[in-house]
């Protein structure tokens, strides 16, 4: 995988360069934190020049939720406020291991700079993309709902499921579009971190069809050029209930759910299990019932 990473970023400089980046980004042990990687002077300038044409675009191309928190992160990096965690990667995983990142809100990065003599797109995901494209969005409590569920979708999964899974994954969190009341705008991370295909993908050359996981998942698609077909969301949550309806006719012998506070995952295959849920579930509607009936008397409260 390493080798794969580093011949297409061409370059026997660069890939002296990469190694370092990449080796030195996977050298650590769980809970230990991600190390801060000197990078060279080319690679900040092509960091500086890609980050500087994607601004541009951003008020007219990204999706409200991705300008939203944008400007946020700018202003105070390194902030937690969905339960994502970033975890260094030397490359690309199997798409069942990354996706099974996604049910424990881990999301696995790589720490690398694409090469200078193409700043505009790379078929491997870099710091650019990564920290550019996909962290803002990870910042927005629906999106990161979103992309848990497909992670959580994931488990236990056959392996046709896991590449239905996956090329839904690669329709929306990566390309995907969805509809805003100033028009079609981007929140998939290949686009978003790429100003060429940005413009691409709201121009009127490719072909754009409705997001349906059963048609999505069974879209083939290239990994080295630009998508010629995207597929568009409704609304985050008109894609998170398409996909769960999608998911729960996925054959599986259990249900999950990821529990925050242990920061793991439950299985819910005996009775016991459920009635445990049902128990949490009913302590956690009489606290809404209790909110409900505190603003209902308070004369300050408009009626709903």
């Amino acid at each position: 995988m390493k080798e794969r990473i580093l011949s297409q970023i061409g370059g026997e400089g660069s890939r002296k360069t990469c190694e370092r980046k990449i080796t030195k980004g996977c050298d650590r042990s769980y809970g230990e934190p991600i190390p801060r990687i000197t990078y060279t002077k080319e690679e900040i300038d092509t960091w500086g020049h890609v980050f500087d044409q994607l601004v541009a675009l951003y008020p007219t191309h990204a999706c409200r939720e991705f300008n939203h928190v944008f400007p946020l992160l700018q202003a105070n990096c390194g902030f937690q406020c969905t339960g994502f965690t970033l975890r260094p990667v030397a490359g690309m995983l199997s798409s069942r291991d990354f996706l099974a990142g996604l049910a424990f809100r881990v999301f696995h990065c790589t720490q690398y700079i694409r090469h200078s003599s193409c700043p505009t797109y790379t078929p491997e995901p870099d710091v650019c993309h990564e920290l550019l494209g996909h962290v803002p969005l990870l910042a927005d409590a629906e999106f990161a709902q979103f992309s848990q569920e497909l992670g959580l979708a994931s488990l236990g999964a056959s392996d046709e499921d896991i590449t239905k899974l996956a090329t839904c994954y690669w329709f929306t969190v990566e390309f995907g579009l969805c509809k805003q009341q100033d028009g079609i705008r981007a929140y998939g991370a290949g686009l978003l971190s790429s100003y060429g295909e940005l413009q691409y993908a709201l121009s009127d050359k490719p072909e754009r069809l409705e997001f349906d996981p059963v048609r999505t998942s069974a879209q083939s698609y290239p990994i080295t050029q630009y998508q010629p077909i995207y597929f568009v969301a409704d609304s985050f949550s008109d894609a998170k209930k398409k996909l769960k309806q999608f998911t729960d006719r996925m054959t599986r012998p259990f249900t999950v759910r990821y529990d925050p506070y242990t920061e793991s995952i439950e299985a819910f295959d005996s009775l016991s299990g459920v009635k445990k849920l049902v128990s949490n579930m009913t302590y956690d509607l009489s606290l809404v019932q209790e909110a409900l009936d505190k603003l209902v008397m308070d004369p300050k409260i408009e009626p709903i």
